[in-house]
């Protein structure tokens, strides 16, 4: 009758081990690492790998796409100005660090992949400065082997033509 009375003695490592794998929040942190992993690392690494590759021929001399943004706008080092901002002329592209839905952000992804790809591809990169915007950011004209990167990117449906004004929205 004492042994009813007793307290259950602790898990082992074995049964603890068990519970762990059956348990969904297991997995789910594993599914979470894995799309960090996918949305922060992998663009990371590629954007290095352009910047150490790729310089690109401009008013001020040699600059380096350090990163890019979204599917408009890069981070670039230039001689003169150091480390700015460049947005890109003559296009809007899907926000990515503000998308209004879902559709959006996934949207912002593809042309933020599809600028990085057409530039790693790209024999030569050439940029022409032409002001700045209201957020300080560096307006640029980018050509990759001669043709205007806004028109590719439209061309392949990454984005829309864009002069100022107001946008439209990518959600539907």
């Amino acid at each position: 009758m004492g042994w009813l009375l007793r307290p259950a003695r602790p898990a082992g490592a074995v049964t603890r081990t068990v519970r762990r794998l059956v348990s969904p929040r297991f997995y789910l942190k594993g599914v979470i690492a894995v799309a960090l992993g996918g949305l922060i690392l992998v663009p990371t690494i590629a954007d290095l790998v352009n910047a150490g590759m790729k310089t690109v021929a401009s008013d001020q001399g040699d600059c380096r796409i350090i990163r890019v943004i979204d599917g408009d706008t890069v981070s670039l080092i230039c001689p003169e100005d150091g480390m700015v901002s460049a947005r890109i002329l003559g296009i809007d592209t899907p926000e990515k660090y503000s998308p209004q839905c879902l559709e959006e952000f996934v949207a912002a992804e593809k042309a933020s992949w599809a600028l990085r790809t057409m530039i790693q591809k790209a024999d030569r990169l050439s940029l022409t400065q032409d002001g700045t915007d209201q957020y300080g950011r560096m307006l640029v004209r980018l050509e990759l082997d001669g043709v205007d990167v806004a028109r590719l990117m439209i061309r392949a449906g990454h984005a829309r033509q864009y002069g100022g004004g107001l946008r439209g929205t990518w959600c539907e």
